[in-house]
């Protein structure tokens, strides 16, 4: 199921540039860290913004904090400089989009009716226009959505490879089962990743030098992946290559090296697409 973090990632409808930013108390201790989204849409000459909010650890109000940080980002936004040229229209400029008001805070644990009651009370006058997500909305977009792709990857290629196509995917409207997205604190990892196994319709294998040299659980998982695929008798597997040769396929397993595969040399959008389509969405 995918949890709030990644639906903060992937509920983008434009251009989109992220940072960390702390929020700290008037002595300048730093008491949450959040994550901040400049949504740009060079169409509408606009931009809105979003939040991602960690658990509180303590602190009352977090949501309140992040919007008297709005002149932090927004000079964080002026930096980005972001140019591009629409058709049959001038450049245009990150510097040129005017903010719409929207802010979307995607909070970890549920705002307290009083707090966002403040909260709107202190937008309102600013033009500022407030949408809260938390537990709720997470559980509503679970209920409707299914994981349709399990991703599977070494863990050393997370970083560079699989979370930037799980994301990919998912703002595809590709839902993905995606360990850092997809498993909550105290979850088994072997259950978890067993349904994942069983209930997605796709199966996307990774494929570099650090899956291959991998014994343990990437290992694990394309074999229960390829047992699945004997027991249904139907094609499950999407084969990326990143990094491999055909030979190095050959030598880990014969049959993979069969299998038509993805070049991650072409492209995280061109990768992407064709994986919605093999897909089916």
């Amino acid at each position: 199921m995918a949890t709030l973090k990644e639906y903060f990632f992937k509920d983008a409808r434009a251009l989109t540039q992220h940072a960390e930013f702390p929020i700290t108390d008037r002595d300048g201790n730093e008491l949450v860290k959040v994550i901040s989204r400049v949504h740009l849409n060079f169409e509408a000459n606009a931009f809105y913004v979003s939040f991602y909010i960690p658990a509180r650890n303590g602190v009352d109000c977090p949501e309140l904090l992040c919007l008297n940080s709005l002149g932090q980002l927004f000079e964080w936004k002026r930096n980005l400089h972001v140019t591009t040229r629409l058709p049959n229209l001038q450049e245009t400029t990150s510097d040129d989009l005017r903010f719409t008001g929207r802010i979307f805070l995607y909070s970890e644990e549920p705002v307290p009716d009083h707090f966002k009651e403040q909260i709107w009370q202190e937008a309102k006058p600013l033009g500022h226009l407030i949408e809260f997500r938390s537990v709720e909305y997470m559980e509503a977009r679970n209920r409707a959505e299914k994981p349709l792709a399990f991703i599977s990857h070494d863990s050393r290629d997370k970083a560079e490879i699989a979370e930037k196509l799980a994301i990919a995917l998912s703002t595809r409207m590709c839902p993905v089962w995606y360990d850092e997205y997809s498993m909550q604190v105290g979850d088994s990892l072997r259950e978890s990743i067993e349904k994942g196994l069983k209930e997605c319709r796709k199966c996307i294998l990774i494929l570099t030098p650090n899956f291959l040299a991998n014994g343990g659980w990437a290992k694990t998982e394309y074999q229960s992946i390829f047992t699945r695929e004997l027991i249904e008798r139907q094609k499950v597997i999407l084969p990326v290559w990143a990094g491999v040769t055909a030979k190095d396929i050959y030598d880990y397993s014969p049959i993979l090296a069969d299998r038509v595969a993805l070049q991650w040399d072409d492209g995280l959008d061109t990768v992407a697409t064709k994986l919605v389509a093999a897909i089916g969405v």
